[in-house]
Parts: structure tokens; sequence; C-alpha cells
């Protein structure tokens, strides 16, 4: 049974930063797409960043890009997202999830990652203040 748990959530003011991180156990870390997904209040959750398991593809939402970076560390299991430049509309419930649903494109980049997923972390809550 695959276990995710998410650290790292917190507190800070727009423009702040933080750095999730997402422990694997029961999994084959590594042989699968991962990724990072949030829920803010009244919204349904989306697909905010997503990692292929060699690392090479990555994928992020509009609103997040340049400012999110997805990662992971194969020996330690664990799957990151540095969050940069924090905004209030990034205020939300941040779930780690392994073998989410993507969607491919060309040359195997990721096009699309819906709310869909094998397995889900217990969730991180993300508040940026203005």
């Amino acid at each position: 049974q695959v276990q995710l748990v998410e650290s790292g959530g917190g507190s800070v003011q727009t423009g702040g930063s933080l750095r999730l991180s997402c422990a694997a156990s029961g999994h084959t870390f590594g042989s699968d797409y991962m990724g990072w997904f949030r829920q803010a209040p009244g919204k349904e959750r989306e697909g905010v960043a997503g990692i292929r398991s060699d690392g090479r593809i990555t994928y992020y939402i509009d609103s997040v890009k340049g400012r999110f970076t997805i990662s992971q560390d194969n020996a330690k299991r664990t799957l990151y997202l540095q969050m940069n430049s924090l905004k209030p509309e990034d205020t939300a419930m941040y779930y780690c999830a392994a073998e989410p649903r993507v969607r491919i494109g060309p040359g195997g980049t990721i096009v699309e990652m819906p709310n869909r997923a094998r397995s889900w972390g217990q969730g991180t809550q993300v508040t940026v203040s203005s």
C-alpha cells in the first residue's frame, strides 16, 4: 500500500517561499509520474506540477510557471515542490499524488494533469497573506 506524507506547509507573506516535501513508502518511487495538486476553499482540486519518473519531463499550470519547481530524490524517495514569489491566490491545501492521470502530448510532454491519481497524501496547508 502506497503511503504519501507531505510536510513543509505554513503561513508566509506575499513574495515569500516554501518548500513542500512528500515522503513515499510502499511504492516503487521513481517508476511512474508524481505530482502536486492543490485545493482552495470552494474550488475543485487542480494539478499544479507533475514530473516524469526520470525527472526529464515536468509540467506546471500556467499560474505557477516560473515560480514553482518540482523535483524528486529517488534515493530519499521524496518529492519536492519549491514555491517562490508566493501570492495570496496560492493559498490552498497541497496534496502529493502518485501516478497522476497525466495527458501526454508531443515529445512525451505533459499537457494536462487532471484531478485523478492512484494515491494521495493527507495534504499540507499553505497560506499566503497580503
